[in-house]
């Protein structure tokens, strides 16, 4: 088993951000202010010491070194990210500032999608990568905790509400979100059970928001306008 040893000034800097993420529960929309619950739609992380975490961080190592100079610039650019990553998969017609309707739809799912993935997260307090392992860490390190992965989470809640307004382009728009989550593991910013965590969290705060009737407005809004665009 690798001796590692826990960067104190690191992890201090980390675990005092546990507030970063407690946006007012007012900004929710299209969510009810305690759903969903990661406590019950999702699995503990690995336990800290576990081979299962071992096993989880020398996947982590294994993939960041490997990652190209190229690979490691794309992921880096894509710390932030919309819906309009998306426009390969969908069209180029899909642009930011073509359709105000749509694009305020997706900021406000993506918004609230990371609230409460936010909240997920300080409820698991998993350390990221580089704070097991200091020789991981490189750029701007995120002051958050790490399991679900927000960018798995968001990227995959917006590939789910995409897919239903171009289900015959779904497999493309979900190929873009799976690739926005997995990129965060070339720069060691979360382990692969992180990714997939988000994956599933996604699924449930999609469900949740398809049954809100703000969110059924606002998605038929955005269906019209998309049309539109088309005709």
């Amino acid at each position: 088993m690798m001796r590692r040893r826990l960067n104190s000034s690191v992890c201090g800097l980390f675990l005092s951000a546990a507030v970063a993420f407690a946006a007012p529960e007012a900004q929710l929309h299209y969510l009810a202010a305690s759903q969903p619950d990661s406590a019950v739609v999702l699995a503990p992380p690995p336990l800290p010491g576990s081979a299962e975490q071992e096993a989880d961080l020398a996947s982590v190592i294994a993939v960041h070194r490997a990652c190209t100079t190229n690979q490691a610039a794309l992921a880096f650019s894509e710390k932030k990210f919309s819906v309009f990553n998306f426009t390969p998969a969908v069209g180029t017609f899909f642009q930011l500032g073509k359709l105000p309707k749509t694009e305020a739809f997706f900021e406000r799912v993506q918004r609230e999608a990371e609230v409460v993935s936010g909240r997920a997260k300080d409820y698991w307090k998993r350390p990221r990568p580089f704070i097991i392992e200091p020789s991981l860490a490189s750029g701007k390190l995120e002051k958050s905790f790490g399991y679900p992965s927000g960018h798995s989470t968001e990227a995959t809640v917006l590939a789910l509400v995409l897919a239903d307004l171009f289900p015959a382009k779904r497999e493309d728009i979900l190929t873009i979100s799976r690739d926005l989550g997995w990129h965060r593991i070339w720069i060691a910013r979360h382990y692969p059970t992180d990714i997939y965590a988000g994956r599933v969290f996604a699924q449930a705060i999609f469900g949740e928001m398809k049954a809100n009737p703000d969110f059924q407005r606002d998605f038929a809004a955005a269906k019209s306008e998309i049309a539109a665009a088309q005709l």
